[in-house]
């Protein structure tokens, strides 16, 4: 509801896609996930929705209505394929599946991935949010979506197949949800710093290396999210700058999972208690920084970095 009475989903017509100032979309992404990374995911898949529709020359005039938009790419034991132009399978992970007006899916034929468009409308009794049964981003409700039998001719086709998958918009974008992810960074280190001056603890020698060290993670991860989105979000982008955005990703998770070890031995056993504020937040970025198959991403960057003379003189010198 914030974010529907923001303003902020129609101003992404201008912030999604090469935006003059990058650093506005990284700050709004990242204000979005500090005040709760649910809300963040949603927002940052609305954005990478847009993004595809300026992408693709789709229809954007919902989104100057300021409706909410969404991409599930993921696939279960039923993938999404297109037969005869028919669908069939079903999607897992559907962020949003019960508040979103417009979802963008994959499906796969023999002529590639393709990108179709429904509305809420369209997919009514084939959303299941509350299937979403997990410790961690609850209120996502990224349940599944069942499209057996839905006609090819109902949806808006977005490109051709295969265009969603090209570089560097692909992985190219994962420094978005990096951005919501670093939200979530600031604010354990905010309630850190408070408990532990509520305390009177925060010139205790090894609290203070604590906070310290959070401080300067969050800094890090700024640093290379602030570089990433000047690289992918600019007009002239290339295909190798996604794998800026690929290590700022990977740097994010690394920081993440550290700092909420300095904030586990700063705050000790009571930010455990489920009233705690610290408590949703640090189960929703346990989980959301599982997302998506970060060792595979990081094995395909070190594997692209060393194979490319150019790409390897940009990150290893």
């Amino acid at each position: 509801a914030a974010l529907r009475g923001s303003g902020l989903l129609a101003e992404c017509l201008a912030l999604a896609h090469n935006a003059p100032d990058p650093l506005r979309l990284l700050d709004a992404l990242s204000r979005a996930g500090r005040a709760n990374l649910s809300a963040g995911r949603i927002f940052e898949g609305h954005v990478n929705a847009v993004k595809l529709l300026h992408l693709h020359d789709g229809p954007r005039d919902a989104v100057r209505q300021g409706l909410l938009h969404g991409i599930w790419g993921a696939d279960g034991p039923d993938p999404a394929r297109l037969e005869g132009g028919t669908l069939h399978g079903q999607k897992l992970f559907a962020s949003g599946a019960d508040v979103l007006d417009r979802m963008i899916v994959t499906a796969r034929s023999d002529q590639g991935l393709h990108l179709l468009m429904f509305r809420r409308d369209q997919l009514a009794g084939r959303l299941f949010p509350g299937e979403w049964q997990v410790s961690g981003m609850k209120a996502t409700a990224s349940g599944r979506c069942d499209l057996e039998g839905l006609a090819l001719a109902d949806a808006v086709q977005l490109g051709p197949p295969d265009a969603y998958m090209t570089e560097p918009h692909f992985h190219g974008g994962v420094w978005r949800y990096a951005a919501v992810q670093l939200g979530a960074m600031r604010a354990l280190t905010a309630m850190t710093a408070d408990q532990l001056t509520a305390r009177g603890q925060q010139d205790a020698p090894l609290q203070a290396m604590r906070l310290h060290r959070m401080i300067t993670g969050c800094e890090t991860v700024r640093l290379w999210l602030a570089q990433a989105a000047c690289r992918i979000e600019r007009a002239d982008a290339l295909p190798a700058d996604a794998e800026a955005a690929i290590l700022a990703r990977l740097v994010t998770a690394d920081q993440a999972v550290a700092l909420l070890a300095e904030m586990d031995q700063a705050l000790g056993a009571a930010s455990f208690a489920t009233a705690h504020p610290a408590d949703r937040v640090r189960r929703d970025l346990s989980l959301y920084l599982r997302q998506a198959g970060p060792d595979a991403l990081a094995l395909a960057s070190v594997t692209r970095i060393l194979a490319d003379p150019e790409l390897r003189a940009r990150w290893v010198g």
